[in-house]
């Protein structure tokens, strides 16, 4: 898995590339706890390249969902693959965490 940053007008932007499974599920939680510590509370994940997630890496998005609520932060997730998108909905996932079609709609939601 690759994550790309991008900050751009107070919103950080991360494109996720390849598989986030419990060997990469890690390096997102770095990345999230990264974020936090810099007082970056508003993200934007784009998951056009994510293939795959396991439950170990959907555990680490639902492990930071209040953190980033704090101080009226949130992530929104955009871009999401059909496959990826399943996983969420089959957990029940879609109505705890933001996801949209397109990073207008990611940008507005958050």
């Amino acid at each position: 898995m690759e994550i790309i940053e991008d900050k751009q007008e107070g919103i950080v932007k991360l494109i996720i590339n390849g598989e986030l499974d419990a060997s990469t599920a890690i390096e997102m939680d770095n990345k999230l706890k990264a974020l936090l510590d810099q007082s970056q509370t508003k993200v934007i994940f784009d998951c056009e390249a994510l293939n795959y997630i396991s439950s170990a890496g959907v555990g680490v998005f639902i492990s930071f969902v209040d953190d980033f609520k704090v101080d009226g932060g949130n992530f929104v997730f955009y871009n999401m693959q059909e496959n990826v998108h399943q996983v969420f909905t089959m957990l029940g996932l879609d109505n705890i965490l933001s996801i949209v079609s397109s990073e207008e709609d990611a940008k507005a939601t958050i």
